[in-house]
């Protein structure tokens, strides 16, 4: 009869009513903003942003697909059944029964899966568990949402970010901008890229390739961008690009650019979803995955610095030997592979597991508390947001 109470036949129809219209008015008004943005977004000609934003919208249909598909299986799937000792590999967090009271607990543990549901109440009776409890399906249910709204989060604030910092290069643009094409080849001008080669290409250590990483990878702790690498790596883009524009606004090219490759960063590709799927595997008591799992960001963070500066090592070596042209040449061929995109690919990879790491942590602490066993030890959890 508890079975009957709850069932839809039985359930007042205002509260069915109500409950949908707040459903279906939150899903109108989330749309209807998204629609907005996306007209704001093309009547101000943003259209690498626009694409963003239908990628969005995708992965939020992927999202809402993945979310259907738990809720119509959830049923099918609490029915499987399977024997007890395979329920008792790979567990996050280990069982701990007094052997004396094993039958006890094995009894309470059969009156409450009676009282939870038929399908569980058939696996006890067969003398099996359940493959994925109902309330199980729910809590990985929250958690994919909570991944993918973490990891938009993420994405957009990276964005903002980024576009904030390029944007305080603009006081450097416009002093080119505003001065005359003839004044660009005055010492002033000389001066950036006789320290831009300075800085990057002069010393015999320098052309040694593991001095020359060694350099790259603590340098990018530093700062980012200087004024004389701007007028260098300007220079030379307009010089192989474009030199019939010497006033080409390259601060602006640049923001392009930013917006392009977000799109890009922006969602879960295939392969993201397959690590989710790894690491939930592996995430086994006493192994610690999760406290380890944090540092392949930051190497691939490290990696990816170390390779950018690198590449500008690089360039400004190849114009310091070309006494005639000091000019800095940009080049594919520095890249892994001749393939910028892997950069981005990585990068990627880093917004997707920080993303990943904050999730699950505030999903383990919302669903099961901050001592749960699958939180692990204090000393494993600072370390981890540190780092994070």
């Amino acid at each position: 009869m508890a079975e009957e109470a709850n069932s839809l036949e039985y359930t007042p129809t205002w509260v069915v009513a109500v409950v949908c219209f707040v459903i279906v008015l939150m899903s109108l008004l989330a749309e209807r903003a998204l629609h907005k943005l996306g007209k704001l977004l093309q009547k101000k000609k943003q259209e690498a942003l626009f694409q963003a934003l239908q990628k969005l919208k995708e992965e939020l249909m992927l999202l809402g697909f993945i979310s259907l598909l738990l809720t119509v299986t959830q049923n099918a799937i609490s029915r499987i059944c399977i024997p007890p000792h395979l329920a008792n590999v790979m567990l996050p967090c280990k069982k701990e029964i007094e052997s004396s009271n094993q039958e006890e607990h094995y009894q309470h543990n059969k009156r409450h899966l009676l009282s939870a549901s038929k399908n569980a109440a058939l696996c006890v009776h067969g003398g099996k568990v359940q493959l994925f409890s109902l309330e199980a399906l729910h809590q990985l249910h929250i958690f994919i949402f909570v991944l993918a709204v973490v990891h938009v989060i993420f994405c957009a604030s990276t964005m903002v970010l980024g576009g904030a910092r390029i944007r305080q290069w603009k006081t450097w643009e416009k002093s080119l901008q505003n001065s005359k094409p003839e004044d660009q080849t005055k010492p002033v001008h000389e001066h950036h890229h006789h320290l831009f080669l300075e800085i990057h290409a002069k010393g015999y250590w320098r052309k040694a390739a593991v001095v020359s990483w060694l350099i790259s990878f603590f340098k990018h702790f530093l700062g980012s961008i200087t004024k004389s690498d701007y007028i260098a790596l300007r220079q030379g883009f307009i010089t192989e690009h474009c030199p019939h524009l010497p006033h080409f606004d390259f601060h602006e090219y640049i923001l392009r650019t930013l917006e392009i490759d977000f799109k890009k960063i922006v969602g879960i590709s295939w392969y993201l979803w397959l690590f989710v799927v790894m690491f939930l595997l592996l995430n086994v008591e006493g192994w610690h995955t999760y406290f380890w799992l944090a540092f392949l960001p930051l190497g691939v963070l490290l990696v990816v610095g170390s390779k950018l500066e690198h590449i500008i090592t690089c360039m400004a070596q190849e114009a310091e030997v070309k006494m005639q042209n000091k000019e800095v040449k940009p080049s594919d061929a520095h890249f892994w592979f001749h393939k910028p995109v892997i950069i981005l690919h990585l990068i990627h990879f880093i917004l997707f597991q920080n993303s990943f790491e904050i999730a699950f942590f505030f999903w383990i602490w919302c669903t099961y508390g901050f001592r749960s066993c699958i939180m692990e030890k204090l000393g494993y959890i600072i370390p981890r947001l540190i780092m994070g």
